[in-house]
């Protein structure tokens, strides 16, 4: 018979952390990773949890009404957990949401004063949707306020009228944000949009 604790959607989330982990993506403490159960409730991983060492003890499950699991009550939920609900609520179809602190992120998130930043036209957009030819893409950008409310409430009002053009958002001096359809294509995500990060800070830095 399966131990239920292999079929346990939180074995992902630890997996996917600890290789984040690794790449440098969610070093001490940083980031937080989420996935959606049935009843619309979320698991995420709990604030002060180290991302390379996490147990299936270190999430908090957060119901649509902002409460929280019972068994949860004796830890803090991560301080980004108004931005995961904001995004389930707004694409309803989303399934896991991944934040990381890396330092491309945080890098690219200073190339403009806007609050967008342009993409370059590479094959990866692919992977996040974007299928044209020479498209011009833009990953949205928001302030970081020290208040995460304030962060989802912009979100919210922002992506109400303009949605995104791809599945991911930047918080300046702090980190990127995707959502998506399961927690493998989350996972392809990430690494999807910091390889166009990484590309974006070596062309300028060769002047390209």
């Amino acid at each position: 018979m399966t131990s239920p604790i292999l079929t346990d959607s939180r074995v992902e989330l630890i997996n996917t952390a600890r290789s984040f982990y690794q790449q440098g993506w969610m070093v001490g403490t940083a980031g937080n990773l989420s996935i959606r159960q049935p009843d619309g409730s979320f698991w995420i991983t709990a604030s002060g949890r180290s991302k390379g060492e996490l147990l299936p003890s270190d999430f908090v499950r957060v119901y649509p009404n902002g409460s929280i699991e019972e068994s949860s009550t004796n830890l803090k939920p991560s301080a980004e957990t108004a931005i995961h609900q904001i995004l389930y609520t707004l694409f309803p179809k989303t399934q896991a949401c991944y934040h990381i602190h890396s330092i491309e992120s945080n890098l690219v998130s200073h190339f403009i004063k806007e609050d967008y930043l342009p993409l370059p036209p590479l094959e990866m957009l692919k992977g996040l949707g974007v299928y044209e030819e020479n498209p011009y893409c833009v990953i949205p950008i928001f302030p970081n306020y020290l208040q995460v409310p304030r962060i989802a409430a912009e979100i919210q009002q922002r992506f109400t009228t303009t949605p995104p053009q791809i599945p991911a958002l930047l918080i300046r001096d702090h980190g990127v944000t995707v959502w998506a359809s399961s927690p493998t294509v989350a996972r392809n995500y990430i690494e999807l949009v910091e390889y166009i990060f990484r590309y974006m800070v070596a062309a300028r830095s060769l002047g390209a």
